[in-house]
């Protein structure tokens, strides 16, 4: 046993020996397989700590301060480029490398690096570029050279970017330097859509425009503010071009959001029986007298040959039907909110192009009967006016009755204009159109119907009054007769 114990540290004390022994020299350093195995060994560790720290600040200390990802990523970046290089400096130092002695070198490798690897060069400069200044960050929606997608890493030499099919492409990080990008997340992710839509000739404008805006405001995902807005783009060869602007603020969804609403407007524009064009040319014949003579000689002949008239199915009379259907007159369709608005006695003169731009402000919203329109004490976000039909106004907490509102008349306006909730709940006591208009652009509405907003000052003051009397409301610190709420009008919105 004692041999066997002697032997194995023979051999412990050779093998340590051989470990030891120098193998080459470079310098005045020699270097053994025990050190050149410690240098590997500090080498993945540093890698490993470097890359283990950036982690864990990134998934926790960060996360918990509040930072966006884009941030997270640049300050975890820097952190494992720092860490990396501190333990590079010390790998040459327990290599016993003089670090004052690869001045020369370093100033050798820089030339060397910038006549042979003047691309690398280039995306390692460009990578702390984008670092540094943060054009595009990790979570940003970007466009550059037709590639469209979602930056997912920002490293030194490339950015990762995965496409909207899921697809990861590997970009040099000279590429956002050297050309033009489109960041759709840079500061405000709200972006505008542009659809085009083509209508016949001789469609009513008012109508289309209609449609458009009724799609738009029937997709959740498009915001009310901004609000949608229709162009009329121009005259073109076989259609009038519209287009429809939206506002988003998912620029990742933008493909499928422009998806669905193409398949809204073909609904609206079926259900008003606009329709779509055809490309068109027109054809002139100049003999047109010496060819009909002609035409109606071959089709008698064509009687006689078959001994019975023309039948109904054939293609001549077919075409002839189909022209027919196409020249009549459309169906009615639902009655169109001009037509609606012109019954309120505020917008009864107004032109076609106020109508439009009326039509902008607000939409028009369906209630079936013994439906809750808005109730008591939630936060008033909406102005109605009735277009048709009847709502009751009531309170459930002192459970009264206050008044019925028939058509022309308004609702929604103490809320907004006072900025109290709801005073009382209103439901519907028949199926009722409403006009409906957000608090953004009542401003606008009033700015151009001041008519309207006296009127709306003096139901304020009547109705804030008997609400008062019946102990629904409660006093406020000063009286608001007429002259007030007017001031109140014009502190919020400047009429």
């Amino acid at each position: 046993m004692n041999w066997f114990i002697s032997k194995l540290q023979e051999i412990i004390t050779e093998l340590g020996k051989l470990l030891a022994a120098p193998m080459f020299e470079i310098g005045n350093n020699r270097y053994s397989l025990s050190l050149i195995a410690t240098l590997i060994l500090i080498t993945i560790a540093v890698f490993w700590v470097s890359r283990a720290f950036s982690n864990w600040l990134k998934r926790g200390v960060l996360i918990r301060i509040g930072l966006d990802r884009g941030t997270r990523e640049v300050i975890a970046s820097f952190i494992r480029y720092l860490f990396t290089v501190l333990g590079f400096l010390i790998v040459l130092q327990t290599a016993g490398v003089n670090l004052s002695s690869l001045t020369l070198f370093a100033g050798v490798l820089g030339i060397g690096l910038g006549f042979g690897l003047q691309n690398l060069a280039s995306n390692f400069i460009s990578g702390l570029t984008l670092l540094i200044e943060q054009p595009i960050r990790v979570g940003d929606f970007i466009e550059v050279n037709d590639l469209l997608g979602t930056v997912e890493n920002i490293s030194i030499r490339s950015t990762m970017v995965r496409t909207l099919d899921g697809i990861f492409v590997i970009v040099p990080n000279i590429k956002f330097v050297e050309n033009n990008v489109i960041n759709w997340s840079y500061r405000d992710p709200r972006c505008r859509l542009h659809i085009p839509v083509g209508v016949d000739y001789g469609s009513d404008t008012l109508l289309v425009s209609e449609a458009l805006l009724e799609a738009a405001r029937k997709d959740p995902r498009v915001l009310n503010d901004p609000a949608p807005r229709v162009w009329f783009r121009e005259f073109a060869d076989s259609a009038l071009l519209f287009e429809l602007l939206v506002w988003i603020n998912q620029p990742t969804e933008s493909e499928p959001i422009k998806s669905a609403l193409n398949f809204q407007i073909e609904r609206e524009l079926r259900m008003r029986n606009i329709q779509v064009p055809f490309p068109q040319r027109e054809l002139w014949i100049r003999n047109l007298e010496e060819i009909v003579p002609l035409f109606n000689r071959s089709r008698r002949n064509g009687e006689a040959d078959n001994g019975k008239p023309p039948s109904p199915e054939s293609p001549a009379l077919a075409d002839y039907a189909g022209e027919q259907r196409k020249a009549a007159p459309r169906p009615p369709s639902n009655v169109a909110l001009r037509d609606l608005l012109r019954r309120i006695s505020y917008f009864e003169q107004c032109s076609d192009g106020e109508l439009l731009q009326l039509i902008e402000y607000g939409y028009r919203q369906l209630f079936p009967a013994d439906q809750i329109v808005c109730e008591e004490n939630t936060p008033g976000d909406s102005f109605y006016i009735i277009l048709r039909g009847s709502v009751e106004i009531f309170s459930k907490r002192v459970e009264q009755y206050i008044a019925t509102l028939n058509e022309g008349e308004f609702f929604g306006e103490m809320s907004l204009l006072l900025g109290i909730p709801r005073s009382a709940t209103v439901r519907t006591l028949e199926d009722t159109i409403l006009f409906v208009i957000e608090r953004n652009d009542l401003q606008r509405l009033l700015e151009n119907y001041r008519g309207l907003a006296d009127q709306i000052a003096q139901k304020l003051m009547e109705r804030q009054q008997t609400l008062r009397e019946m102990g629904i409301l409660s006093e406020f610190s000063e009286e608001t007769p007429l002259l007030k709420i007017r001031k109140r009008l014009q502190t919020l919105f400047g009429i």
